[in-house]
C-alpha cells in the first residue's frame, strides 16, 4: 500500500475511534439533561463511526507494530447545544475537506480498497451531518428532537431515519445487516 493512503487510513481509523468515544460521551450528557432521542442518535451515530473506524482498521492489517496518528478532533465538551455543535463541525470536516481529499489520493496511488472504504464513510457523514443539524435545531429552543427509529448498516455505517432499507445504497447490504437504535 502507498504510504500516503496508509497515513489516511490510519487517521482516519483514529478520528472514527475518538468520534466514537466523543459521541457517546455526548449521548450521557443528552440523557442527563433530558433529550433521549438526542442521547439516541449519538449512540446510532458512535456504532456507524465504529463501523468506519472498523473498516478502516481491516485495510491495514499488513501493518505491525505502533503509529503516531494525528485526526482532526473536537475538544472542549460541554451542554448538548455545545456538544451538537462540536459534532456537526466535525462532521463538515470530514464531508467537506477529509474525505473528499483521502479519496482523492487513494484513486491517485491506486488503492481501491481504500478509496472504497473512504466512499463508504462519506456517504455516510452526509447523512449524519443532517441528523445532528436537525438535533441542534431542536436543543436550541429546548426542545428534544423528533426522531423515528434510526437504522445503521452494519458493513458501512450508512444511517438512516425511519425505515430499514431493503438494501443499503452505500454498500449494497441486505435490509438485514441494519441495526436498529
Amino acid at each position: 500500500m502507498k504510504l500516503t493512503t496508509q497515513e489516511n487510513l490510519m487517521s482516519a481509523f483514529s478520528g472514527e475511534s475518538q468520534a466514537h468515544m466523543r459521541y457517546m460521551y455526548f449521548a450521557k450528557i443528552a440523557e442527563s439533561e433530558r433529550y433521549p432521542n438526542v442521547a439516541r442518535l449519538f449512540k446510532a451515530i458512535a456504532f456507524a463511526e465504529t463501523v468506519h473506524a472498523h473498516n478502516h482498521f481491516r485495510k491495514l492489517r499488513h501493518l505491525k507494530g505502533g503509529f503516531i496518528t494525528i485526526a482532526h478532533a473536537g475538544f472542549g465538551p460541554g451542554n448538548t447545544s455545545k456538544n451538537l455543535e462540536i459534532a456537526i463541525e466535525g462532521e463538515e470536516y470530514e464531508v467537506e475537506e477529509m474525505y473528499p481529499a483521502y479519496i482523492e489520493i487513494a484513486k491517485m496511488q491506486g488503492e481501491k480498497a481504500a478509496e472504497m472504504s473512504f466512499k463508504w464513510a462519506l456517504e455516510t457523514e452526509k447523512e449524519h451531518l443532517k441528523l445532528f443539524m436537525k438535533a441542534k435545531e431542536a436543543v436550541d429552543i429546548g426542545k428534544d428532537v423528533e426522531l423515528k427509529e434510526v437504522y445503521v448498516c452494519e458493513v458501512c455505517g450508512y444511517t438512516v431515519e425511519g425505515e430499514a432499507p431493503d438494501k443499503c445504497p452505500i454498500c449494497g447490504a441486505s435490509g438485514d445487516k441494519f441495526r436498529k437504535f
